[in-house]
Formats: C-alpha cells, sequence, structure tokens
C-alpha cells in the first residue's frame, strides 16, 4: 500500500518537484478453519434414502460458518473504551462458556461514577446561574479557561454581548463555505422582574412590586423561599451585582398566599380570576428602622428600615432601583430527586440544562478527524418572552458573528454561503410524559424520561403555526450521527394535536436558510419552579451534541 501523492492547486512553480511514492505490502494474517474428518460408507451412500453426502457437507460447512461468525464477531469488538468504541469494564469471574469476565456490581458503579461526575458539574452551574447574566459569565469563564479568544483570528474564539448572550467557536477541518455545526439554546427563564418603582409598605409588611417574566404558572410563585438575583448601577456608572437568598444564613423572601379559611370565593373562580399579576409582591421585610421613634417625618418606616439595610450593605438609594435589573427566583440549590438519585430537580432547567450540555460538548469535542466540521454554540436571552430585543434570537447578534468568522478565517467568502450550508441543533428541552396527567400527551409520540434527548422535526401549535419543520434529509442526517455511537434519542412532540404546542429558536435559524431541527431532553414539570431532570438524559445529551459537533 503506498502514500497518496500531494495534489498541487493552483501551482505555479515548474518544473514540479518530484515525490517518491514506496510501496510496500501489510502482512495480514489469516484464520484457518476446518473440520474433522466424519466418515461415509458405500452402504450409507447407496442404501439410505436420503442424500448423505449433501447432508454432512452442509452440516461441515454450516459448522465452519457458526465458529467463523463468532469469531468475527468478537475480533471485531473494541480493544478499549473511547467516544466512538464504548467499552464497560469487567472484573468478575470467568464465564465458563464464553471465556468472558463477567460483570460485577463494582463495575456497574464505575460506570455510573463517569455519569455522576458530570451530574455534579451540572447541579453546581444550575445552583449558581439562576439568571441569564450569571448563565453568561460561568459560560465566558469556561470559554476562556479553555483558551478561547476575542480575537477572531484564533481557532477558538467568542463573542459576549452586554453579558446576556454568548457565540463561541472552534475552526475545523474543512472549508467555512461548507458551513457549521451550530448548536443553539437560551440562558434565560421564567422569573419575577422588579418593577421600575417596586418599594411599597402595606401593614406589617415592605414589599416590592413585581412584573412576571415567562411562563410559570402564577400560583407556584406563592408561599415558597426566593432568592434576590440581578444588577444594581449607580449614577456615577458602577455595577452592583445582588445575590440574596441562596447561602446558608441568609434570609430568603416570599409572596404570602390567602388562607383557605378565606377563601371561599376562590372556589368558584378561575385561575387567571384568583391569581393576579399584580399580586405578586415580595415580601422584603417587617421591622420598622430604628430611626422612625425619633423621626416622626418618616411616614413609611418597615421601607425604610429596607431601604436603610439595601444602603449599608451595597451604597443603593431608592432612585438606583428604578434603572436596576432585579429578578426575583426560586431560592435553594438543585439537588437529587427521588430514593434512587435518578433525577435531578431545581429551578431553570428549561434551557439551561442545554446550556449546560452544549458548552461540555463544544469544549470537549475532538476535532482529529479530517472531515470535522466548524463548531460554534449560540446562547440566547428572551426566548421566554419571543425572542425579542437586543440579546434575543431575533437580534441580528447571530448573524454578525458569522460575518467576522468569515473575514477571520475565509476572507472573500460571502457569509450567505457560510449561513446556508450550516446545520444546527436549536437546543431546547420537551415535556416528559406527565403520569399524573397522561390526557394531554399522545402517548406514541410523547417523550420519556430516560430515553435520551427528543428530536421535534416540528414545534408550534394549531397546525404547527409558528414552527420549523424539519427536512427528512436532515434528520436522517442527525439520526444517523446518533445511532452510528449508539446514543439514546427519541421522537416526540409536545401534547396532544390542539392540546400542547410551544415555540423555539429553531425558527430564527431556519431564517438564515439554515438547516435546524429542535434537540433537547424531555422534563417533567417544565415551566414550574423545580423542574425534574434524568440524569441518564444529561449524559445522554451532552453525547448527543458531542456528536453532532464532530460531525
Amino acid at each position: 500500500v503506498g502514500v497518496d501523492p500531494e495534489v498541487l492547486v493552483n501551482n505555479t512553480t515548474y518544473p514540479i518537484p518530484l515525490q517518491a511514492l514506496s510501496d510496500k505490502d501489510i502482512a495480514i494474517q489469516l484464520d484457518k478453519f476446518q473440520t474433522k474428518v466424519t466418515p461415509i460408507t458405500d452402504d450409507e451412500l447407496y442404501a439410505i434414502s436420503y442424500d448423505k453426502m449433501s447432508r454432512v457437507k452442509e452440516s461441515h460447512g454450516n459448522a465452519i460458518n457458526d465458529a467463523k461468525f463468532a469469531k468475527a464477531a468478537h475480533a471485531l469488538c473494541a480493544k478499549q473504551n473511547t467516544e466512538k468504541t464504548p467499552v464497560l469494564k469487567t472484573t468478575g469471574e470467568k464465564d465458563p462458556v464464553t471465556g468472558r469476565l463477567k460483570m460485577t456490581k463494582t463495575d456497574l458503579l464505575s460506570a455510573k461514577r463517569q455519569m455522576d461526575a458530570l451530574v455534579k458539574r451540572y447541579m453546581d452551574f444550575l445552583s449558581n446561574c439562576k439568571t441569564e447574566r450569571e448563565t453568561v459569565a460561568y459560560v465566558q469563564k469556561r470559554l476562556q479557561e479553555a483558551g478561547f479568544s476575542e480575537d477572531f483570528k484564533k481557532n477558538t474564539v467568542f463573542r459576549n454581548l452586554r453579558g446576556k448572550a454568548i457565540f463561541a467557536a472552534r475552526k475545523g477541518k474543512i472549508p467555512l463555505q461548507k458551513g457549521v455545526h451550530l448548536i443553539a439554546a437560551h440562558a434565560d427563564s421564567p422569573r419575577l422582574d422588579f418593577k421600575q418603582r417596586p418599594l411599597v409598605e402595606q401593614p406589617g409588611v415592605a414589599q416590592a412590586k413585581t412584573h412576571y417574566y415567562g411562563g410559570i404558572r402564577k400560583y407556584q410563585w406563592l408561599a415558597r423561599p426566593l432568592a434576590l438575583h440581578g444588577v444594581v448601577v449607580l449614577e456615577n456608572g458602577k455595577s452592583i451585582s445582588v445575590a440574596i437568598g441562596e447561602k446558608a444564613g441568609e434570609p430568603v423572601f416570599t409572596i404570602a398566599d390567602l388562607l383557605p379559611h378565606l377563601a371561599r370565593k376562590q372556589n368558584s373562580q378561575t385561575l387567571a380570576e384568583v391569581f393576579d399579576g399584580e399580586k405578586l409582591n415580595i415580601i422584603l421585610g417587617h421591622s420598622p428602622a430604628p430611626t422612625a421613634a425619633k423621626n416622626k417625618d418618616i411616614k413609611e418606616p418597615i421601607k425604610q428600615h429596607v431601604l436603610e439595610l439595601l444602603n449599608a450593605k451595597y451604597g443603593i438609594r431608592e432612585e438606583d432601583l428604578v434603572t436596576a435589573e432585579l429578578q426575583v427566583v426560586p431560592a435553594g440549590p438543585a439537588t437529587y430527586v427521588g430514593f434512587d438519585k435518578g433525577l435531578v430537580g431545581g429551578y431553570g432547567q428549561d434551557d439551561r440544562i442545554c446550556v449546560f450540555t452544549a458548552l461540555e460538548a463544544l469544549l470537549n469535542a475532538k476535532n482529529t478527524n479530517r472531515l470535522c466540521p466548524n463548531m460554534a454554540v449560540m446562547f440566547w436571552d428572551k426566548e421566554e418572552i419571543g425572542s425579542d430585543g437586543a440579546t434575543g434570537a431575533a437580534s441580528r447578534f447571530l448573524q454578525y458573528c458569522f460575518e467576522d468568522l468569515a473575514r477571520a478565517w475565509a476572507p472573500g467568502i460571502p457569509v450567505s454561503q457560510v449561513l446556508l450550508n450550516t446545520r444546527a441543533l436549536s437546543a431546547d428541552v420537551d415535556a416528559a410524559f406527565d403520569p399524573d396527567f397522561p390526557e394531554v400527551h399522545e402517548k406514541q409520540n410523547a417523550a420519556q424520561l430516560g430515553h435520551g434527548p427528543v428530536c421535534s422535526k416540528y414545534s408550534g401549535s394549531g397546525g404547527k403555526y409558528g414552527a420549523s419543520d424539519a427536512d427528512a434529509e436532515f434528520y436522517g442526517y442527525v439520526r444517523g450521527l446518533f445511532n452510528a455511537r449508539n446514543i439514546p434519542w427519541q421522537p416526540a412532540e409536545l401534547g396532544k394535536v390542539d392540546v400542547g404546542g410551544g415555540g423555539t429558536v429553531a425558527l430564527f435559524l431556519a431564517a438564515y436558510g439554515m438547516q435546524v431541527i429542535d434537540c433537547g431532553p424531555a422534563l417533567l414539570s417544565m415551566h414550574s419552579p423545580f423542574e425534574l431532570a434524568s440524569c441518564v438524559d444529561i449524559l445522554a445529551t451532552a453525547e448527543a451534541y458531542k456528536a453532532f459537533l464532530e460531525g
């Protein structure tokens, strides 16, 4: 077998230089299969009623084939555990029939530890990143630790847009004009935002007025511990990060609920009538300011006490709250759920589970294959309220990043060509089959926890309105990638026709002409303050995204 000659493109040097090709044999050792001799007498050959010779030949042929195929299957087995040849290590006693070592409980636990390490990192991420700003800061930190640069002339690059959206890319082996393998997710989650003039005093308490953001059902905010996260920018331009209610010993906040003894009228009202958005008011304090007893001009002593505490800790005045971004989120860390610790429960898994797994995939993907594509991730803000705004998917931020990438990596190539040839996963979660509400699902096409990421050919509602419908060719390509690596995945859609539905960022990617499909894990209690994800799905999704980026 010889070495392929070097190909010269647009050569201007003559005479063309010589290149010797050194041919040599490759020794391939073949196994020799034989059977022991079976004697056939003349009497058997001529006297019995069937063709004994043919029967013996067939028997020997079948025996050789059985032995040959058994050895071939064993010979094809991977020698070591790699990303493309997963092998579970076994250390038990030798099987007397196959001669292989049996799997032990210790072996299973070792395999599970690999998954547990990823899940532990994910829970830490989920506990510490409860806003889009905190999420983007985490992503940038991980990228910089991995050597990513803001200089787009480098091979690993990123760009942060106002701390709320972030783009990152890795150069592959194929030309940029052939496109990029892109995974796009969103970093925001439903929450309560402080109004511009939030502070009020009511009998016995000081409260903050809020405006709900996104789709958590209003009653789920009541009577639960809440934390306050965000940014306050002072008049002098100084930015102050706020996070209260997460650490041990810190106070939490809450919204009071009406006791059932006084809620008879509510029993006959609709949910919309009972839970009024204007009543989602956060209790911030109860004690009057110590100075109020001496200063009769203080008309709202509890509110005054809250302001004094904020000023002492952060240097904040009431007017600073007008321009602040303060978000109310469920307090407390993500945690395991169930005796077996098979589920992760926590706030904001829609869609930070996809941010985390896509980032893991980008950082761990291999680009040694000579056909390895260019890779990128895009994490947006504002998806929960329609993707509008400068940091949402409806903005031109992604286009600007691609334009700068084309200028740096492939000068002269039109960015439209890059965008049209790009393949994308819209990384967003799906609703898992809910055992308590089976009537909203069409079971055959519903996602199941623990069955790997969900591929949704289309989203939208009311006859696919607002959907990006993936073409069969691209869906088949993605299916082939996952199947080739034995990655579990499942097709599904969100609820029954005319019952469910929802939108993702897929249609914004499709607007560039990209091939795109929705792909992400299933959640129980989706769009609630405490969503549930399968530990198995976290690992499978990270592996699926990695497979897609590597191509």
